[in-house]
């Protein structure tokens, strides 16, 4: 049988089958909560219980520390499966496994020999209880670094501040996306250390949901991916212990330098829930329009001209996206690297951008090949969730012009800044 993670990634090798046929194991219960997770704005709790079971939240954690072992193009497949089955299930899942980075990558660099001894320790420590939190204990985790502040110099910018004080820090300031909140276990908050005004004094806590001096800020309503819970936090003088941060002046940074792409390296991963979905916005609009006669004819009403007009673009728009991912998944995984990163990274500037065009794209199209009937069911619940790829990171005309500043001038913006602090 062919799984659904296969449609994109086709070229699974035996270790990675295995734990592709753990998430399709998943799918059936997905499907059957999407509505009610688009229709309340809720992330549907039991699916936590329902990973974790499966052992899934580790999937991209090493096994040494409790994980499935996979990698990004495990990763990969898996968000576009569980796109298929539920949009808004995907993108939790994938700023989930997002996390593992923080630990995945301090132990690359300590292993490039960045940190100093005693540095080391304190890295060490804290990259373990992440990958151990989603490996071995089987914790859901969110990670928090967006905020409303905007810059021109940099792509996100931090004004949450961290101020040290006797036995750790006291954490303030607003957290304005954060897929998980309220439904992870874990929370993981990047702030800048008191004093610093560059990204060398970015730093990681570990915040517990349930803490003094956290709250959520808002309830998430968007148009689509609704219950994805991210409508991000609250931090009113929040006390973290030492041995919960990795608050070493430029740790974040040399972390960074580890990823094979943009950021922690793995953003890829959540466009290819969005194309999860537009494969099946595009199967279930086919198999309307194959399954439903003209009263006269008895022919499928997808034999009408309109029609198959409609289902051919979709059928471009479904391979241009998967063609696109395919490549950016060679680019960001391939043993040795067959390009440098900042090849990678301006692919991926555009790859974002034509994947989540196509996808709404085919939502589009998809509910004008239903009829009015489709804006009332899933027609337009597809072209809802796929309207938030065309808005969320970046959108294609930012991407489209982030890639043209690289091939020019030849430098990536800046990914993190520090907001300057007023009294």
């Amino acid at each position: 049988m062919k799984l659904t993670g296969e449609i994109l990634l086709e070229d699974m090798n035996d270790a990675e089958r295995a734990r592709a046929e753990l998430v399709e194991q998943v799918l059936p219960a997905l499907r059957e909560a999407a509505r009610e997770v688009d229709a309340s704005a809720q992330f549907h709790m039991p699916h936590v219980q329902r990973f974790s079971e499966a052992g899934l939240l580790g999937l991209v954690i090493p096994t040494a520390y409790g994980g499935l072992g996979g990698g990004l193009r495990d990763l990969a497949a898996a968000c576009f499966a569980i796109g298929s089955a539920c949009p808004s299930t995907a993108l939790a899942f994938f700023f989930h496994c997002s996390a593992a980075s923080r630990g995945l990558l301090a132990m690359e660099a300590l292993e490039a020999g960045l940190f100093d001894t005693d540095e080391a320790k304190i890295v060490r420590r804290f990259a373990e209880r992440v990958l151990y939190g989603m490996g071995r204990d089987g914790y859901w985790f969110a990670n928090f670094a967006s905020e409303s502040v905007k810059s021109e110099k940099a792509a996100v910018t931090i004004s949450t501040r961290a101020q040290k004080v006797d036995g750790g820090f006291l954490l303030n300031g607003i957290k304005s996306f954060g897929t998980g909140t309220g439904v992870a276990d874990k929370y993981l908050v990047t702030a800048s250390l008191e004093g610093y005004e560059t990204a060398e004094g970015l730093c990681t806590f570990f915040v517990d949901r349930d803490g003094e001096g956290v709250r959520a800020r808002a309830p998430w309503d968007a148009i689509g991916m609704r219950g994805t819970s991210s409508g991000g936090i609250v931090l009113e003088n929040y006390f973290v212990p030492e041995d919960k941060a990795l608050a070493l002046p430029g740790a974040f940074t040399r972390c960074m330098q580890m990823s094979r792409g943009s950021f922690v390296g793995n953003q890829m991963a959540a466009v290819c829930g969005y194309a999860g979905a537009a494969h099946t916005a595009y199967q279930s609009v086919l198999k309307h329009l194959s399954e439903k006669k003209f009263a006269d004819t008895g022919k499928p009403i997808g034999t009408a001209a309109y029609q198959q007009e409609l289902i051919g673009k979709m059928m471009v728009d479904l391979q241009t996206a998967l063609l696109w991912l395919r490549r950016q998944l060679q680019l960001e995984s391939s043993e040795p690297p067959i390009a440098p990163k900042q090849e990678v990274i301006k692919q991926w500037r555009l790859c974002k951008g034509v994947v989540a065009e196509c996808g709404f794209n085919i939502a589009t199209n998809a509910l004008k090949a239903s009829g009015t009937s489709g804006t009332m069911g899933d027609p337009a619940r597809y072209l809802r969730e796929l309207t938030m790829g065309i808005v969320q990171a970046f959108p294609a005309e930012r991407g489209r012009l982030m890639a043209a500043q690289m091939e020019i001038e030849g430098a990536e913006q800046n990914l993190f800044g520090v907001a300057e602090k007023t009294d």
